[in-house]
């Protein structure tokens, strides 16, 4: 745990804390059992009751190597703040939403006279709520997400019962050998070793040839639209009529088309479903052993599992030892073949300048303090967060000088910004930890109002003095207008530092290539946008059926650069897996349409100049590591292709850069749209 000094507490308080968490640990086991409640439960709530009081690390001075003497009013009011510090603590680690809230309202009474949020009895605060004796239920109401048919569910004979039931699955079959479900038939669905042998072969034939419109160039640029000279890199530029374009390193126009996470690194979980595979070798397997993984781990629940890589296995199959020499050339011929010119975030890093396609890659880790502020939202203002950015930027140098690559995101949608008008300069103030910003912050404030009476008056708050300001604040910025504008102006030079720092580092390191932003999941917060200068591209991952209105949202807040769309998809559930990802649609057909529309929509606005479609390969039929099994590739777990979705994508390539110069209209076809379903 981050700045905790052993030494200022003793060894007696010390022992008698972890005496304390083994008690409760195994009392909430114990009354967890008598519930009935599952198993897993019961471990969670055993292992929240081990820690449940971690957060008093953060407040020692106040309880450790003291004569038992009675803590005054106000350090009773920082020590209780000790369930929220554990809480966020433990937040960034792998530690279930179940885990985290037993933790955090600990300390909560029915009568809503506890700590830390004050809530009554009538609340639910842990997600499984009390246990109800069958007399109390009066009605059971069932309800259920849109469905795309029109469903009827029958419930007849039911029971209550007070032990949990067993679940047993199903011995049936459900997956055959090539990883597809069995029990449905598509068109592009393999039947046969010899059929596959015969598909990948002719798809590997595609492989050295250029793109298959006359007007690009060998890097996917518009040849009919001359912009620069070229500089050898990759650049962007913005036209007298405000049109932003990408310069490819011959100088021609350029918009960014193409697939994330290329690799076949398929994840397959399949511990407690092999009864349910049609073929599976041993781990020991001298041919197929090598493409299993049992080091994952679940998110929120520290669990390794088993995972078989069958799309890995299916290229074996084909090619044997040289797979993977094959795979490499397959791919990329496929992809240039239907009009793809960027292997797109998350591909695999062996197709990067070795195979004659642009490639966008990430700064493999964003500079990090050892205190964060909330989240993970580092101390900005301390010298840490410079020297680890400056640190971190060295791994780009090895791709400093490689003209295939278009340029590199500093992350991907970081944890706190999925909180909505999240003020960063409250948190600081809340955040007990004296931290850099926390100094920074309240000498900007001692210089701005000079004397604690006119901080008073300005906030309405009663502090004696700025060292109060040490102590933890809840939500100053609620407090007056005046207090709400300080919040936010110092959240701003936050946000402007936390963007400015690791890119100067990474400029420092390379100068050929362009910045293309945060990959925001969304927008939550017009603050966001501090500190865009320092970006060469602004990027978002989208989900949606047109994003034109979130790129001019953007713009509408002032950035000046062009829009990058990281992440989109669509899925269908003709293809043999069970659920369509975040955007749903009929058929393939339709997949391939919606791609359509939503790539020319963007390469319409004046900013738009790329999409990145989430993913290239089609997740696994029973589920990936945390069960998320989408029909949303280009390809299927055997590297096929969905040729009507395919046709779509390389019309859409033949005629984007015409609408992106206002030649020709987008496409104006939109698909049928169905539930998304999706977790």
């Amino acid at each position: 745990m981050s700045e905790i000094n052993p030494l200022s507490f003793f060894e007696e308080d010390v022992t008698e804390e972890i005496n304390h968490g083994i008690r409760v640990s195994n009392l909430a086991y114990c009354v967890a059992k008598e519930l009935g409640l599952y198993e897993e439960q019961c471990h969670e709530l055993a292992l929240a009751g081990m820690m449940h009081d971690i957060g008093k690390l953060y407040v020692s001075g106040y309880l450790y190597g003291r004569d038992k003497d009675t803590l005054k009013i106000e350090e009773m009011k920082y020590v209780r703040l000790h369930p929220r510090l554990g809480y966020d603590e433990l937040m960034r680690l792998d530690f279930s939403d179940f885990v985290l809230e037993s933790i955090l309202y600990h300390h909560e009474n029915y009568d809503g006279s506890g700590y830390p949020e004050n809530l009554a009895g009538d609340l639910k605060i842990v997600c499984h709520g009390r246990r109800i004796a069958q007399e109390e239920i009066t009605r059971v109401e069932l309800s259920s997400l849109q469905a795309f048919h029109n469903q009827k569910i029958v419930l007849t004979d039911l029971d209550f019962v007070k032990e949990a039931p067993e679940v047993n699955l199903t011995d049936e079959k459900l997956v055959d050998a090539f990883g597809q479900n069995k029990r449905k038939e598509w068109k592009e669905k393999i039947h046969s070793e010899e059929e596959l042998k015969e598909k990948m072969n002719c798809q590997l034939a595609e492989q050295g040839k250029p793109f298959p419109f006359a007007d690009w160039s060998k890097y996917g640029g518009w040849t009919r639209k001359k912009l620069t000279e070229g500089t050898g890199f990759f650049s962007r530029i913005k036209e007298d009529n405000g049109k932003w374009w990408l310069v490819d390193p011959l100088g021609y126009a350029f918009l960014s088309i193409g697939p994330d996470c290329v690799g076949p690194e398929i994840d397959c979980r399949i511990d407690g479903l092999e009864k349910n595979l049609d073929w599976l070798p041993s781990e020991d397997d001298s041919d197929y052993g090598v493409f299993f993984q049992s080091q994952h781990v679940i998110p929120g629940r520290r669990r390794n599992f088993k995972s078989f890589s069958y799309s890995k296995a299916n290229l074996y199959r084909v090619w044997g030892e040289k797979w993977k020499e094959n795979w490499r050339p397959m791919i990329v011929g496929q992809l240039k073949a239907h009009g793809m010119n960027t292997l797109g975030n998350w591909s695999s890093d062996e197709l990067f300048g070795t195979t004659e396609i642009p490639y966008v890659t990430s700064l493999p880790e964003f500079p990090t303090t050892k205190q964060n502020i909330f989240r993970d939202f580092p101390d900005v203002f301390n010298e840490e967060y410079e020297e680890t950015a400056k640190k971190n930027a060295q791994e780009l140098a090895p791709r400093a000088n490689d003209p295939w690559m278009i340029g590199y995101f500093l992350r991907n949608e970081p944890s706190w910004a999925f909180v909505d008008n999240l003020v960063l300069a409250d948190e600081t103030l809340y955040n007990p930890a004296r931290t850099s910003c926390k100094e920074k912050l309240i000498a900007r404030m001692e210089e701005k109002y000079q004397s604690i009476d006119a901080l008073n008056k300005a906030w309405n708050t009663d502090f004696v003095s700025f060292a109060d300001l040490y102590r933890p604040q809840k939500e100053i910025s609620k407090r007056s207008d005046a207090a709400k504008e300080d919040m936010r102006a110092f959240s701003r030079d936050m946000l402007r530092r936390y963007v400015e720092i690791p890119a100067r580092a990474c400029r420092a390191v390379d100068q050929n290539h362009m910045i293309l932003g945060m990959r925001w999941a969304w927008i939550s917060d017009p603050d966001l946008v501090e500190g865009w200068e320092n970006f060469d591209v602004f990027s978002i991952n989208c989900y949606a059926v047109d994003p034109t209105s979130a790129i001019q949202n953007i713009v509408d807040l002032g950035v000046d650069l062009p829009v990058m769309i990281g992440e989109f998809h669509f899925g269908a559930l003709d293809a043999g897996l069970p659920a369509t990802g975040l955007e749903g649609v009929l058929s393939q057909r339709d997949r391939g349409i919606a791609y359509r529309h939503y790539c020319e929509k963007a390469a319409a606005h004046p900013n738009g100049v790329g999409c990145h479609y989430f993913q290239c390969y089609d997740q696994f039929v029973l589920g990936r590591f945390d069960g998320e099994n989408y029909n949303i590739g280009l390809f299927d777990i055997c590297s096929q292709p969905y040729p009507d979705m395919m046709e779509q994508i390389k019309l859409c390539s033949s005629e984007i850069y015409e609408v992106a110069d206002g030649q020709k209209e987008p496409c104006e076809e939109k698909a049928d749209s169905i539930p998304m379903i999706a977790y």
